[in-house]
């Protein structure tokens, strides 16, 4: 099937479409895509787009360029800074960033960030603060908050914390000066590494591979995971409940399980 493009392609953000799988492409390579209030609303809209389309599965994130994303845009934010108007410029950039990394989290689709070059600051949050993150062997990832002596932003503590615990999210933000791909793994927070010239392949791969779940798994159990850290037993258990007859009422379902027992009849 051809991809369907859904953006020009100088907008700061680029949507493209192929079947089940759509591509976020963060496109300010110049600015090592930094996030700035152009590339935040852009954002927002075109997470809202594949919120909405039903025939969308999983959703790939990329950097254009040489980076995957350097966090917030310091030229922006020191321009606030110099004129005293940080609170209403960094509130209007986050108010539209983080309906973005809210949408993320909540659309009923694999979010699935691919990484390669650099990812600081809120760069590295958003790959942490999607459902997968797969990156290649030369990323690097930056914290970068404690050098300007600022908290995290833009979904870190969100994708991070409840992936490696307290102790682990402390000494990443406040430690670390930069982590590799593989300490990434080791921790948890990749689930793989690929060589830096087969990331884009390797991407496409891994996001076919999600695509075939069907959406009533996918959004089920995306769902029921997010929320079994903070829900009581008996609370999860009937989410559990509600959610898998809902996905056995789907054609799907009865497909799928109608192939399975027949290979399991006797000959």
């Amino acid at each position: 099937m051809p991809a369907q493009a859904a953006s020009l392609p100088d907008d700061p953000a680029l949507l493209r479409i192929e079947g089940p799988i759509a591509t976020i492409t963060l496109n300010r390579p110049a600015a090592f895509n930094s996030v700035d209030l152009s590339i935040a609303k852009k954002l927002e809209q075109l997470g809202a787009e594949v919120e909405a389309d039903d025939d969308i599965r999983v959703l790939v994130i990329e950097g254009e360029g040489r980076a995957f994303s350097a966090g917030g845009d310091l030229q922006t934010i020191g321009a606030a800074a110099a004129s005293d108007t940080i609170a209403p410029v960094v509130g209007e950039l986050l108010k539209h960033y983080h309906a973005f990394i809210e949408t993320i989290r909540r659309m009923p689709k694999i979010v699935l960030s691919s990484v390669h070059g650099s990812a600081a600051g809120a760069g590295m949050g958003l790959a942490f603060v999607t459902d997968l993150c797969i990156a290649a062997d030369d990323a690097r990832f930056t914290p970068a908050y404690g050098k300007i002596g600022v908290s995290p932003d833009g979904g870190s503590t969100v994708g991070i914390v409840g992936t490696v615990g307290v102790r682990r999210s402390l000494q990443i933000f406040l430690a670390e000066d930069s982590f590799s791909a593989q300490q990434a793994l080791d921790w948890g927070l990749v689930a793989k590494i690929v060589p830096a010239a087969e990331l884009k392949a390797a991407t496409r791969q891994f996001a076919q591979r999600l695509a075939q779940n069907s959406r009533a798994a996918i959004a089920g159990t995306k769902s029921l995971v997010y929320q079994a850290a903070v829900t009581p037993t008996r609370q999860q258990l009937d989410a559990e409940e509600d959610k898998i007859i809902e996905a056995m009422h789907t054609e799907e379902f009865r497909v799928a399980v109608k192939k399975f027992t027949s290979k399991s009849k006797p000959a």
